[in-house]
């Protein structure tokens, strides 16, 4: 494990996140298991009942209790934003968050309503990360804060596990990959309660960043910023130390294509009640694009989030996700 998690009281971290977050919903979606045949047993593990509508508010929670910083900055398409600026209220802290002019509207309204600073940018002439380095150079003691390459953000993502494992041990788990903060926390938490459970991720194949690093053994990169459905997974690569961990403790990655995502959207709607967003069904997409692989077996799908806008649902839903 890296130095930097390994200095991290997990168990401790664990205890202290899990009165102030909302425990994994765990649901056995029986029209699911049928619609797909019957010989896949799916536990949904869902996020989207959490505290701003995602995972992300594990790891920002993980981050502003333990940052010594007064005001923090991060990047990101919404998620993680709405995350912090919520976490940072909490701690008496400010934040700044650097999105993508192209947001949903959603999730910019959310940064917001928490009392964060939102600063939108055209990403195709400035990247969120030069931005951040901007807004840092006008307060040198702001803390930048990734929204996945970060030891407390994958030690507080880990909860999710520890509280999965608490109940039982699927066959395997399906995370949706876009930095890998979620996949991360996962594997780390797995590895640290030796629990014998293969992790695979899912990622759009439109931004299949992930899967080419795991393929050629190194760090990949996208030239911009993937057009996929999944804002979540529209990163240029994984994080440095996401894929220290997950080179060695994925089992792999599923290339999703984007119709298999819509029907994930709509699957869940239809078939599990779950409004979830499209980077939150890639867990269930891969199910759809492999189904073969996953035979016989006990999956529990992560389903990440479920903020997304209206308009946007409702174009899904009726069949029309462009």
């Amino acid at each position: 494990m890296n130095q930097a998690l390994q200095a991290i009281d997990l168990e401790k971290l664990w205890r202290t996140l899990r009165p102030r977050v909302v425990i994994a919903t765990l649901i056995e979606p029986r029209r699911i298991d049928a619609a797909l045949g019957g010989e896949i047993r799916v536990l949904l593990v869902s996020e989207t009942f959490q505290h701003t509508g995602s995972f992300k508010f594990r790891a920002a929670t993980s981050v502003a209790l333990h940052s010594p910083a007064a005001h923090l900055l991060t990047a990101s398409s919404g998620n993680f934003g709405a995350a912090l600026a919520w976490a940072a209220r909490e701690t008496g802290k400010r934040c700044t968050v650097v999105m993508p002019a192209h947001s949903a509207q959603v999730k910019i309204d959310a940064v917001r309503s928490a009392g964060a600073g939102v600063e939108l940018i055209d990403t195709a002439t400035i990247s969120r990360a030069q931005r951040v380095e901007q807004l840092q150079e006008q307060d040198p003691k702001a803390q930048v804060v990734s929204p996945y390459d970060d030891p407390h953000v994958i030690a507080g993502n880990g909860s999710l596990a520890a509280e999965l494992f608490a109940r039982e041990t699927p066959d395997c788990i399906i995370a949706p990959v876009g930095g890998g903060g979620l996949s991360s926390g996962i594997v780390v938490a797995r590895d640290f309660l030796g629990v014998s459970c293969p992790v695979i991720g899912a990622e759009p194949a439109l931004a299949n960043d992930a899967a080419r690093s795991l393929r050629e053994g190194k760090l990949c990169r996208n030239a911009q910023e993937p057009d996929t459905l999944c804002d979540g997974a529209r990163t240029l690569s994984l994080g440095k130390l996401n894929f220290e961990i997950l080179r060695q403790g994925l089992s792999g990655v599923i290339e999703v294509e984007e119709a298999q995502i819509v029907r994930a959207v709509k699957m869940l709607f239809e078939l599990a009640n779950l409004k979830a967003e499209p980077t939150g069904a890639l867990s269930v997409a891969a199910l759809l694009q492999s189904p073969l692989r996953f035979a016989g077996k006990r999956v529990a799908c992560v389903v990440s989030g479920g903020n997304v806008d209206n308009a946007v649902f409702t174009r899904l839903l009726v069949g029309n996700g462009s």
